[in-house]
């Protein structure tokens, strides 16, 4: 079986490495704007090393947005915003994709233009709370969408990803996952619609199979990759009947022919394996490790044929040289979750590399055979 540090194809494209950088929203896109800060291409570029970077998540459009200060793809001045941060990972052979995130009903008001709210399959408020300028306020009951507004919305997905090939990204990922717009139509608990968009499993997977064709045929199956997180309760989501819904969803996406199916785990390793199963394609797994981080010791599910890929997120963080600090067996540097959301460049791109003089060049063979300490 390969190594997590054996090279890869995803889509055409031939990865150094199996080891990816999990989409992590750092919330430094100041302004009304919403563009990348002065800092984003460093942070990113310092992290090319990675098989593949997903980057934060980007809003599709004003209304998607949940969180202060993250970034969208809807705008031209986005757009130019975003290259000199493909350009710089581009610079250091690394490989990065824009994640697509409509938060759905994770938001407030005052987060969103023109007196805008959160819009969600249901008019169902989420039991959560989200930050805003004015500190933590809980989350609002969404408007429910119109037939009409969900096509609308689908069509924000397309016209996002095309953003994203024009701002040079070699991909997307659409976010699926902890709660937000695309989980909330795969959730009874947060959608109680009673139109084909809602109900059975066979509606309520309509939305994400009928966003990943509309970015798909946008941009090309083989840029196109899906998050998802079955049975993950964040944000106020319930799933009792996770094989029944997600089942036939994956199913229906490995028709496609995507570059990559990403699994955020939750504790039930045998759902994990179930889905796998029905998976043609590269198999992407965030494990579930709570409540300690991802870690090396979670390198072998590469190698015992789990996932295809492992993504890592507060490890890779904190080590931008994260493949080659796992091949040698660290040292590893500690997050500091203070400065995870907002602030300047303290935690964001000042996190120490190991002496680049003193490290070998990495290759597959090395790789495979070098001892690794247990998480």
């Amino acid at each position: 079986m390969p190594t997590a540090f054996d090279p890869i194809d995803l889509g055409g494209r031939r990865l150094p490495n199996r080891i990816m950088m999990a989409p992590m929203s750092r919330s430094r896109a100041y302004g009304p704007a919403a563009c990348p800060g002065p800092s984003t291409a460093e942070y990113y570029r310092q992290r090319a090393s990675a098989g593949l970077i997903v980057s934060e998540g980007i809003q599709p459009s004003p209304v998607a947005r949940g969180y202060p200060a993250t970034p969208g793809l809807y705008s031209p001045e986005q757009v130019r915003a975003w290259r000199p941060v493909t350009e710089a990972v581009h610079a250091a052979g690394g490989t990065v994709f824009a994640q697509l995130m409509h938060a759905g009903r994770i938001g407030h008001p005052s987060l969103l233009p023109d007196g805008l709210s959160p819009v969600a399959p249901s008019a169902i408020a989420a039991n959560a709370q989200v930050f805003t300028p004015q500190g933590p306020k809980p989350c609002v009951q969404p408007r429910e969408l119109g037939e009409e507004e969900i096509t609308a919305t689908i069509g924000d997905f397309a016209a996002a990803a095309r953003n994203a090939m024009a701002a040079g990204f070699d991909g997307v990922e659409l976010h699926g996952a902890n709660g937000f717009l695309i989980h909330q139509f795969l959730s009874p608990h947060a959608n109680s619609r009673t139109d084909d968009w809602g109900g059975p499993a066979a509606n309520r997977i309509r939305f994400a199979i009928e966003v990943t064709k509309a970015v798909a045929g946008a941009i090309g199956a083989d840029r196109v990759g899906v998050q998802l997180s079955p049975g993950n309760p964040y944000n106020d989501m319930v799933e009792d009947d996770c094989s029944g819904t997600y089942s036939p969803l994956i199913t229906a996406l490995d028709g496609f022919g995507l570059a990559y199916l990403a699994l955020a785990e939750g504790p039930d390793r045998e759902l994990t394996r179930e889905l796998r199963r029905l998976w043609s394609g590269v198999f992407v797994l965030n494990p579930f490790t709570a409540p300690r981080t991802t870690g090396p010791g979670e390198l072998e599910l590469v190698e015992d044929g789990t996932a295809d890929m492992l993504s890592f997120g507060a490890l890779f963080l904190a080590n931008p040289d994260l493949p080659r600090r796992l091949v040698e067996g660290g040292p590893f540097n500690t997050a500091d979750p203070s400065t995870y959301y907002g602030g300047d460049d303290r935690g964001y791109t000042d996190y120490p590399f190991l002496d680049a003089g003193s490290q070998p060049v990495l290759t597959a063979s090395e790789g495979a055979g070098r001892g690794r300490p247990t998480a």
